[in-house]
């Protein structure tokens, strides 16, 4: 008699709802390599199936077993240990993360509805712009514990700045750390004092002018690709820092990184997504790290804190959020 070990050998599995550029380059890296099965989901109907056959008939010459599944229906997620939501429109030439604001707010709301539905012990990460405007809502919707609800942002934030100080110093990106705090947006807060290469702050390696020069740069990262491609935005760099999280989470490798994460009296906000240092782990967000900063730099991640407020107030009267 063969036992019924299903359960008990059911794959890691990880739900990509959007099979936009972010959401199939996720695909691949994730099963690419060997991280997880995944479910790609999205509202046109054969584009998931497309991808999803693609990326299985690459099996073989990439050396690995996992399974794609694409689908247009939210019982094939069920049960999914990670949910990331890329689904909403991009970004033209000339808009604002924020403009997206009215057209995303009721996609993402529904995504997440569905999500936590078919997957109520799932860890969200939402990669949907206005990054953390939709974060929130995500977590209002979902009902979820706020530790497993999050945002993709400073990690791709931190990744540019860390490429253009490699750049302007013609040194490896290896020995470049950076740091980037507040929200996906033009009120974003990179921290030279936090940046460094090799241990040495960038601070005692630059001059004023060019540190202010890298930092424009990197607050206007997403709208230059914009503004270079015509027709969409950014995917690699935001695919490969999604996928870092995911792999963090799954193989609890107990990481400080900078995401978007929920507040409560951290940097003197509360009730607030935005992107902040944070030890993440198999559980979601463990705790977030308050890093000493200056009155000036505290004062920049509140500015940028009160553009995320000014979003929730209207995204909450197109989409009626839960009450507390």
């Amino acid at each position: 008699m063969v036992s019924d070990s299903s359960a008990a050998c059911r794959s890691t599995r990880v739900t990509i709802i959007g099979a936009g550029n972010v959401g199939g380059t996720l695909a691949q890296r994730i099963v690419e390599h060997n991280l997880a099965d995944v479910v790609l989901l999205d509202v046109v109907t054969g584009r998931p199936q497309g991808l999803a056959l693609d990326l299985m008939e690459a099996r073989g010459i990439e050396g690995h077993d996992r399974h794609i599944i694409g689908t247009n229906n939210y019982a094939d997620t069920a049960d999914s240990d990670i949910v990331v939501i890329t689904a909403g429109l991009p970004r033209k030439p000339g808009m604002t993360r924020d403009d997206l604001l009215k057209m995303n707010a009721k996609i993402v709301a529904d995504a997440a509805k569905q999500a936590a539905a078919h997957s109520p012990e799932a860890i969200l990460i939402v990669v949907t712009n206005p990054l953390d405007v939709m974060t929130y809502l995500t977590w209002k919707v979902s009902g979820f514990p706020a530790q497993r609800v999050m945002g993709m942002a400073g990690i791709l934030d931190s990744s540019r700045f860390q490429t253009f100080i490699a750049m302007e110093l013609g040194v490896s990106t290896a020995d470049v750390k950076a740091m980037v705090l507040g929200s996906h947006g033009d009120l974003m807060v990179p921290l030279p004092r936090y940046s460094t290469v090799s241990g040495i702050p960038i601070t005692e390696l630059m001059d004023a002018e060019t540190i202010a020069r890298l930092v424009d740069r990197t607050r206007n990262g997403g709208a230059e690709i914009v503004e270079l491609m015509q027709t969409g935005g950014a995917f690699y760099a935001p695919a490969s820092s999604t996928y870092l999280m995911v792999k963090t989470i799954l193989l609890n490798q107990t990481r400080w990184l900078p995401i978007a994460a929920y507040l409560q009296g951290e940097y003197q906000l509360n009730d607030i997504f935005i992107g902040v240092p944070s030890r993440l782990g198999c559980g979601g967000v463990e705790s977030v790290l308050s890093l000493d900063l200056t009155d000036e730099e505290l004062g920049a991640l509140h500015q940028s804190a009160d553009a995320v407020r000014r979003n929730i107030e209207l995204a909450n009267s197109m989409v009626q959020l839960p009450a507390d």
